[in-house]
């Protein structure tokens, strides 16, 4: 990339003072050198965010700093580990300062709440694509799996379901919510909630485990498969927030109000 791009990723990435515990080199070489706590396991999570298939385009550059990070600590959530470190690759169009201050503050605010810092990384031209790779730390065997569960297990969610899909209809304006309700579903699509103490909570008490933002239906029947078993949900007890609720009665009230009678 030309050198006006780096100084930019330099300004913005390129950290500053000494690297915390566990990081004998950080940004700035060819690759960082770790130090895992003696004793532990390490679990390796990574996805990808692509402009226009994972975020609408139009998407503030913050949340997308900010998501990019908390579906990967989503998935060391659903793992029981604790973060450590991660990296970052970053493909963009063109230097963009704009973009590039509210994309590292979103990134490096939720960073900076779980004390994750960013260890290395790359940059290239292309179609505005966000790459991290996560670590994570466990006891050696405390893992969550998911293929433990076992018949007569109960299944727990953490937090509301929903919230995230309506707020991407309300993105793409095929709903519509009043702006309080509208906000908050939209702030729980572009800022998921990373259950990391839950995660960390369940070591040795949940028999199986797994992040579920493809969908409760899709996510639960990884665990059947994997784990060989059964299961039954009782829709009506799903938890559900204030705000999905209101936006999706509303929105039934309305195609009620225009429908005939048959």
């Amino acid at each position: 990339m030309p050198a006006g791009e780096f100084e930019l990723i330099a300004r913005y990435f390129g950290g500053a003072g000494a690297n915390p515990p566990g990081v004998v080199v950080g940004i700035g070489d060819d690759a960082a050198v770790l130090a895992p706590t003696p004793n532990h396991q390490l679990v390796i999570a990574i996805d990808t965010l692509v402009a226009g298939v994972h975020f609408p385009p139009e998407t503030a550059s913050a949340d997308v700093g900010y998501k990019a990070l908390a579906v990967n600590l989503s998935d060391l959530a659903a793992m029981g580990a604790t973060p450590v470190w991660f990296t970052l690759a970053l493909t963009m169009p063109g230097p963009d300062e704009a973009w590039l201050a509210g994309f590292s503050a979103g990134l490096f605010e939720l960073a900076q709440n779980h004390a994750i810092p960013l260890v290395g990384g790359d940059t290239t031209r292309g179609p505005l694509t966000v790459t991290i790779q996560a670590a994570g730390q466990v006891p050696p065997g405390a893992a969550l799996l998911r293929r433990g569960a076992r018949a007569g297990d109960a299944i727990y969610v953490t937090g509301t379901l929903g919230d995230a899909g309506v707020g991407l209809q309300i993105a793409q304006g095929r709903l519509s919510a009043p702006s309080g309700d509208a906000s908050y579903l939209l702030g729980r699509l572009n800022r998921p909630t990373p259950r990391l103490d839950a995660g960390v909570a369940l070591r040795g008490v949940a028999s199986a485990a797994i992040d579920i933002s493809d969908g409760l239906a899709a996510d639960l029947g990884h665990i059947l498969e994997q784990s060989g078993v059964g299961a039954t949900i009782e829709l009506m007890r799903l938890p559900l927030s204030p705000a999905l609720r209101r936006t999706l009665e509303d929105t039934a009230k309305r195609c009620a109000a225009t429908l005939h009678a048959g």
